[in-house]
């Protein structure tokens, strides 16, 4: 089963258990995303990929252009080790890691949370990859990926347990939108996935296909 017929599979039984007014709120706040034209107009294939240095769960800072020097980047951006979709997608990710390192490249992984929040994750999942903290979700908005949400969704996800006053070290409402970039080692985005759905993810084989590509 492909990584998105897995999250499709997901969201359906999720849709199923959820009051009608909670999916109405989620609904409505991705319609208005989608309509907004973010997506579209965030970084994408040919254009230079902004620098970062980023801490990562064991507190030592990771810099783009120093992974750059020795290859390929797979960046990706996801919400938090709160969202099942990104858990599902950095899962297929790890299962692909090997794949993706036999072709030279680094994976690395970008969210909003705090280390701690993110060492949960690494640890829960046996990552073999960087996973980064992005603070106020900075390299985000160079990335043109951060949006906040809006007051009822941000209510919604209280409701559900969801912290993220704690999780994003008090930047609750801004998140990134799902994106994964293949960057060669000159610094420019030579493939993008960016959809405004969080449902909707880079499948693996195709990050897998555009660096077949970089490396012919």
């Amino acid at each position: 089963m492909s990584l998105n017929a897995e999250l499709r599979a997901f969201y359906e039984s999720r849709q199923e258990q959820m009051p009608a007014r909670i999916r109405e709120i989620m609904n409505r706040a991705g319609r208005d995303i989608a309509d907004s034209g973010q997506a579209e107009h965030a970084l994408n294939t040919g254009d230079a990929a902004p620098d970062f240095t980023l801490s990562a769960t064991t507190g030592d800072p990771v810099a783009l252009r120093t992974l750059l020097a020795s290859g390929p980047v797979v960046l990706t951006f996801y919400r938090g080790a709160w969202c099942p979709y990104c858990n599902l997608a950095l899962r297929a990710l790890q299962q692909h890691h090997g794949d993706i390192t036999a072709r030279g490249a680094r994976l690395v992984a970008v969210s909003p949370q705090i280390p701690d929040e993110s060492l949960s994750l690494t640890e829960k999942h046996d990552l073999a990859f960087d996973v980064l903290s992005d603070l106020g979700s900075d390299i985000a908005k160079q990335y043109g990926l951060a949006f906040d949400l809006p007051d009822d969704l941000a209510e919604v996800y209280r409701g559900f347990g969801i912290d993220l006053q704690h999780a994003n070290g008090g930047h609750a409402r801004t998140l990134p939108l799902s994106a994964t970039y293949v960057i060669d080692q000159s610094g420019v985005i030579r493939w993008a996935f960016v959809n405004s759905d969080y449902t909707t993810r880079a499948e693996p084989s195709d990050i897998l296909a555009a660096l077949d590509v970089l490396g012919r």
